[in-house]
Formats: C-alpha cells, structure tokens, sequence
C-alpha cells in the first residue's frame, strides 16, 4: 500500500482522539443551531473515515497473527458495544442533565483513544508482536552451504540444524518468496468468506435498530415498558454478540466455506420474524409475535448468530492466503464489512415501506 500500516492506524487514531475532543469542547460552548448542525456533520464525517482506515488496518494487522487473536479482537468490539448500552441505560436512571450526560460521554472515548495509543506504540516492544508482525517479510537469497550438498533432500531434515533446513525450504518454494499477491489474486482465494461477511452484515443492519427498535412491549404499564427497548433490544444484543464472538476462541465450526456461508443465508429468516414482532407502527403486515418472548428469543438468537459468524469468518480469511498476503486479506474483509452496514441500512428503508 502507498502509505504504511503505521501511518493509518496512528495517524487514525490521533485523528479520531482530536475530534472527540473538539466533540467535548462544543459540548460547552454556545453556538448557533446550524453552525452546530454543521460541524457536527463534518466532524462525525472525519471521524467515520478515520474508522474505516483504522479498521481495515487492524484488520491486516491481526490477520497476521494466529486466528484466536482474531477471534479476540472481534470479542473487544463486542465489549464496545455493552459499555455503549451500559452507558444508555444508567443514563436513564441516574436522570442526570443532558450536559453532564454528553460530557461523560465523549470524555469516556477520549480516555479510551489516548489509552490505545500509548498500547499501540507499545506493541512493537514484544517480542511476540516482533515474530509475527516480520515472519511474512521476504528473506534474503543465501546459497546452500556445504553440509547441505552432501545430504539429500530426506536427509538434509534429520542432519541439518532447523535454521538451514529452513532457509532450503524458503530457496525450494517459489510461492515463499514471491512478491505480495495481487489484490484480485487474493480476493479470488477469500471471495466466499468475503460475501459470507457481507450478508451477516446485511441482515443485522436492514432490521437492527431499525426495525427492532420499534418493537413495544406488550406490557402497557410500569418500568418495564420504559426499559424494554434499552435492555431488550440494545442491551440482549450486545451482550449476546460479544458472547457469538468470544465463544470462537475455544470452538470453531464449520471450518469449511460452503457450510459457513449456509448458516450465513439462514439468518436472512430473521428479517420476517422481527418484522412480525410487536411493532404498532404498520400499515401492511399482521403482528404475529406480539409477547416479549418472542422477541427476546429472536434477539438472543440473532446477535449471538452474527457474533459468531461474523468473527468466524475475520478469523478464517486471512489463513486462506499466504501469510504475506495476510494484511491485504485483512483490509478486504473490512471492506466487505463496510459495504455490508451500507447494503443492510439501505435494506431496512424498504423493509420500513413494507410494514
């Protein structure tokens, strides 16, 4: 890539800590309605490119580890997830001012950014990171020595020090020593896993929060119907899609491509169930499921799917190359992701128009 890997993730990170600030600073300041329409826009805009570097990065990044530390970083994301509901739902109860409620809010993300930072510069101190981070780089041509031209291939492994055997095998391999692949070279080898990704995420977004949002208890009266959208939508959902991401690091399956992307297609049977939920506000479609049960059996269900697979897929991706082709088949993954938030929003418009 033109620019390198430590640039977009820094400098993604610098940029999106200096806009959570600027975000924090407005929170004080007094400025008229449009100006302040204005520069939010702008700067939510900055912030989610820098996202979209940042993420298709990390991505690369981790592909380069070995695929538990896939599986953990995807569990991290989950955990974002549950503070941000968290956060919502003591919100309401402490009944704090909205001022002081946006000041938490945007202070807590700066601590975090700045606390990232400092572990990302880190992160090259280990030598574990080391290993893994330089093991795909290209080493450079040595000739045999003689030891080696005295054995045969079968008896250079049982003589020769593994270092040597090594190097042969590097010199042997074309394919080891070959320039990072080409882009379509590396999608042509991911391109199943790749969609997989996309339609998990498509499905999640063209009914969450859109759809399942809307759904109301059945209960009229009483806290429970106050709290029902915030622990029974948002709250179940990320608690359960953390847990979808967390369980891959002890146990994988399917392991094949083909089974993964049925269980992929399957999920698309939860946009009618959520859509025939409790939601009062339709002009077409019947309410079919309309006790809290139902909804709350379909939400576990549905976030624990699309942790799970989700994640099976960021961890199976990048072992389906060469390791050198790892980061590529890191930052495509991320693009499929992206381009299926972007297809699953657009969806849940025309799910919307069907109800």
């Amino acid at each position: 890539m033109l620019i390198s890997q430590n640039i977009r993730i820094a400098g993604s990170l610098f940029g999106i800590l200096i806009l959570f600030m600027l975000t924090t600073v407005l929170v004080k300041i007094t400025i008229d309605p449009l100006s302040f329409f204005a520069v939010t826009m702008s700067t939510i805009w900055f912030i989610n490119s820098f996202g979209a570097v940042l993420q298709g990065s990390l991505f690369g990044l981790i592909g380069l580890l070995p695929a538990k530390y896939s599986s953990v970083f995807m569990s991290g994301q989950g955990v974002a997830g549950i503070f941000a509901a968290l956060a919502a739902i003591f919100s309401k109860i402490s009944g704090v001012g909205k001022e002081a409620m946006a000041l938490g809010y945007f202070i807590t993300p700066c601590l975090v950014i700045f606390l990232t930072i400092i572990f990302y510069f880190t992160l090259p101190k280990l030598e574990f990171a080391r290993y893994h981070f330089t093991k795909g780089q290209q080493m450079p041509p040595k000739k045999e020595s003689n030891m080696g031209l005295l054995f045969n291939d079968e008896d250079k492994s049982k003589v020769m020090p593994k270092s040597e055997t090594a190097l042969t095998n590097l010199e042997v391999g074309e394919d080891k020593v070959e320039k990072t692949s080409s882009l379509i070279k590396v999608l042509s080898k991911i391109w199943m896993t790749a969609i997989s990704t996309c339609l998990v995420f498509t499905v999640t977004l063209s009914v969450f929060p859109a759809i399942t949002a809307k759904v109301s208890s059945q209960v009229e009266e009483g806290q429970w119907k106050d709290y029902f959208t915030p622990v029974a939508c948002f709250l179940l959902f990320n608690i359960m899609d953390w847990a979808g991401r967390s369980i891959t690091a002890v146990y994988m399956w399917p392991r094949r491509r083909i089974p993964l992307l049925v269980m992929v297609l399957v999920r698309f049977v939860f946009i009618p169930l959520f859509v025939l939920c409790n939601v009062k506000e339709r002009s077409h479609l019947p309410i079919i499921f309309r006790h809290d049960g139902w909804f709350i059996l379909f939400m576990t269900l549905f976030a624990f799917s699309n942790g799970y697979l989700v994640t099976l897929c960021m961890c199976y991706a990048p072992k389906q190359v060469s390791t050198r082709d790892a980061e590529m088949a890191g930052a495509i993954m991320a693009f499929f992701l992206s381009l299926g938030l972007a297809l699953g929003a657009a969806l849940s418009f025309a799910i919307r128009t069907m109800m």
